[in-house]
């Protein structure tokens, strides 16, 4: 999922990640407006994660609904 897109569906996604990671709250993931820098950093932050686990968990995350939105038609 490029930039654009992960912008573009953000909202959407806002609450998968909200299932995901429940510590992070809502405000916070309407701030993220689709940056996956911030979610990263959100990640790390809430979770205590080293910086390259929360940016694998969000790759794996991006990926996974990446490959959903792909399938639909």
């Amino acid at each position: 999922m490029n930039t654009d897109q992960l912008k573009g569906q953000w909202r959407q996604l806002a609450g998968a990640a909200k299932a995901q990671w429940g510590r992070l709250t809502d405000d916070e993931l309407l701030q993220v407006e689709g940056n996956a820098e911030r979610l990263v950093g959100l990640v790390q932050e809430r979770y205590g994660y080293a910086k390259e686990r929360a940016q694998d968990e969000v790759d794996r995350f991006l990926l996974r609904h990446s490959t959903l939105d792909d399938t639909r038609v």
